[in-house]
């Protein structure tokens, strides 16, 4: 095996472990087990998140139609959750948290004296990703018919 392709095979945790008083594989600079290093750390970040944050008024209901399959979380008092099409309700506490769904419509409320913090947060998605979604719909919705206009000649 050459020392290139050693280097490489080499985990970042590896490299911490071997101790200083052996000799390593690598030369004495080791420029490639940092590279191997960043190139680890760099595939365990999280992707690109957005991030809603609002406040439910006391004694009042806010509705949410769910764009991208988020996550609620509340940050400050109890809230109250409703979903469309679920027969339960939901109270969250500070720091609890709802997974929600595309296309799901939510309402939420709360009893306490004070706004409640909400945060709705989901995966990025670049622009015009819903135009794109669209697109591929209306495509396959006409190679359907298409299909089926051939089918009955």
């Amino acid at each position: 095996m050459d020392d290139a392709f050693q280097a490489a095979s080499l985990t970042a945790s590896q490299l911490a472990s071997q101790p200083a008083s052996q000799p390593a594989s690598q030369p004495a600079s080791q420029p490639v087990a940092h590279a191997v290093a960043d190139a680890t750390d760099r595939f365990d970040d999280l992707l690109p998140v957005q991030s809603v944050h609002f406040a439910v008024p006391p004694m009042r209901t806010v509705t949410w139609r769910v764009s991208a399959s988020a996550t609620l979380r509340v940050r400050v008092t109890q809230v109250w959750v409703t979903r469309a099409r679920s027969p339960y309700d939901h109270w969250l506490q500070p720091g609890e948290t709802l997974r929600l769904e595309r296309g799901e419509r939510i309402w939420l409320s709360t009893e306490a004296a004070m706004p409640a913090r909400v945060s709705i947060t989901s995966a990025w998605q670049p622009p015009f990703a819903g135009v794109r979604r669209g697109m591929e719909r209306l495509a396959a919705w006409l190679a359907l018919l298409t299909l089926r206009r051939s089918h009955e000649a």
